[in-house]
């Protein structure tokens, strides 16, 4: 199967739902809308997963190629965004 495109994703999102295309394309940016006001509280996207912030600590590294290779670097602390597929997704994805 080859990769679905934007396109195809709201195309294939109307004919599964019986809804146009504009319907489906408004749903889908809602969502995402939804995701991205919602994530530092965890957002789940039913039947899929979950979307998170996660705070690392600041940490040294070991720099391990390049000109500064040996050397100790600080890096700071910061937020990165995470999901988390569902076990039921898991499953019926294979992995």
């Amino acid at each position: 199967m080859a990769k679905l495109t934007k396109t195809a994703t709201i195309a294939a999102v109307a004919e599964g739902a019986d809804i146009s295309k504009a319907q489906a394309k408004a749903a889908l940016e809602t969502l995402a809308d939804l995701a991205y006001k919602n994530a530092k509280d965890g957002f789940t996207i039913p039947g899929l997963g979950k979307v998170s912030i996660r705070q690392t600590k600041a940490r040294e590294m070991v720099m391990r190629f390049g000109p500064r290779e040996g050397e100790t670097v600080k890096v700071p602390a910061k937020k990165k965004l995470k999901f988390t597929y569902l076990k039921a997704a898991k499953e019926a994805i294979g992995v």
